[in-house]
């Protein structure tokens, strides 16, 4: 009596492990990032339910008119992010982008101290929906689409 296996089941074994192999892979893979994940908190988010201390967060909004503040090491400055209902004080040392500036947006990604100030350890500028490039400035609609049309 022959106790080979048939091809077919062969193939169905096969596909049995792979799949097996790469569920294993993902779950691996989310369980090593579980503790990776950055997630992201409003002004009143943080002052509702700040993270635990030390956690790696990112903190959206709006930079307060008047907050920023260079300090006396000339590299580190302390400004305000709010959203209208709440504000946290940020701290971050390091070159601002280019963005960067009081009543613009701002995404801090860093963690909040034992003082309760987020020490921030990247910073990304955005710009509100009316922003044109400095090219594009002094540019009509019309030749504004030209230009837009030629770089393509």
């Amino acid at each position: 009596m022959s106790t080979a296996i048939k091809p077919k089941h062969q193939r169905l074994v096969l596909v049995l492990v792979a799949l097996t192999a790469l569920i294993g892979a993902a779950l691996l893979a989310a369980w090593a990032l579980r503790n990776q994940a950055s997630y992201f908190y409003l002004p009143t988010q943080m002052a509702s339910d700040p993270p635990e201390q030390g956690r790696a967060v990112r903190l959206g909004g709006m930079v307060q008119t008047g907050s920023i503040t260079k300090q006396a090491d000339g590299v580190t400055i302390a400004f305000v992010v709010g959203d209208g209902k709440a504000r946290v004080p940020v701290r971050f040392r390091g070159i601002t982008p280019d963005l960067f500036k009081e009543g613009s947006g701002v995404v801090a990604e860093g963690r909040i101290g034992s003082d309760g100030i987020f020490v921030a350890d990247n910073l990304l500028a955005k710009h509100d929906e009316k922003y044109v490039p400095r090219e594009m400035k002094d540019m009509s609609e019309a030749q504004a689409r030209q230009a837009v049309k030629n770089t393509k």
